[in-house]
């Protein structure tokens, strides 16, 4: 497994900074997400050489805006803008081989879904959202590139919560470069057993975000991380573990001690 964390948690004014950061902390990658409203030429070249210059490895890639989780948006000119900056995300990983993910939306819920939890898509609502994922599948298609489906928490997303309702996404889509990434703070919330669920996702998982269900760094909540990481093992799982939280202070000083518990479970 691959040791990485998400660079809004890293100080440093470039890409390239962060990412000299994190090796001096025993990070082996760097996951991005980057503003829209900066997103250029520059920054791209940047991105497609930072392994090159910093022996740090860009693993996942996803530009952020106000309109991110409009994907499918009854709203057209917000859906299509959404669409837009999924389908540049994607050319971004086919050009570097890393993965991005997408949700059917995501945002805080109004009203909240305090009793009635696990909503499912219509058909027709299936339909669509599958149509949209193959579109941006398409982007990557024939590359390392990858496009992924996160499960997210009942308040921030109303439909596909469970490990099992996006393995049945993939199973319609039927694609090679289409996956899972589970989210250790969502299945917190949604999962009876989040170790038993990543297991039944097998060989699916391309991608881990880690957050403890406080969304706290790894050992600061009250998850499992022994049968996490059990579970991992289990399953062969070699990709990258994606810090994706609070860094609960100076990310100089709990930075480098979560990696160097992280790296004892991922040793195991």
């Amino acid at each position: 497994m691959m040791l990485a964390c998400s660079s809004p948690m890293v100080p440093g004014e470039s890409l390239t900074a962060k990412a000299e950061s994190l090796k001096r902390w025993g990070y082996d990658a760097l996951a991005v997400f980057h503003p829209l409203a900066e997103w250029n030429d520059g920054v791209r070249r940047e991105l497609v050489t930072l392994e090159q210059r910093t022996g740090v490895r860009p693993v996942e890639f996803v530009l952020i805006d106000e309109i991110y989780g409009n994907a499918m948006s009854p709203d057209a000119d917000r859906r299509a803008r959404c669409r837009a900056m999924y389908l540049e995300a994607a050319s971004v990983c086919a050009e570097i081989g890393t993965v991005t993910e997408i949700e059917y939306e995501y945002g805080a819920r109004d009203p909240l879904p305090l009793f009635h939890p696990y909503q499912k898509l219509d058909a027709g609502q299936t339909e669509q959202f599958i149509d949209f994922y193959r579109e941006v599948l398409a982007v990557v298609e024939g590359t390392p590139g990858r496009v992924l489906l996160e499960p997210i928490n009942r308040y921030e997303c109303r439909y596909l919560n469970l490990v099992t309702d996006n393995l049945e996404i993939l199973d319609a889509v039927a694609h090679p470069n289409a996956a899972l990434l589970p989210d250790t703070f969502h299945m917190s919330i949604e999962e009876a057993d989040p170790a038993a669920a990543i297991r039944s996702a097998g060989d699916r998982v391309a991608h881990v975000h880690l957050g403890d269900n406080n969304r706290l760094l790894p050992g600061h909540g009250r998850l499992d991380w022994e049968s996490i990481f059990g579970a991992l093992h289990e399953i062969g799982f070699d990709g990258a573990v994606n810090l994706e939280c609070s860094t609960e202070g100076d990310p100089a000083v709990t930075l480098p001690a979560t990696a160097e518990r992280l790296r004892k479970l991922i040793g195991k």
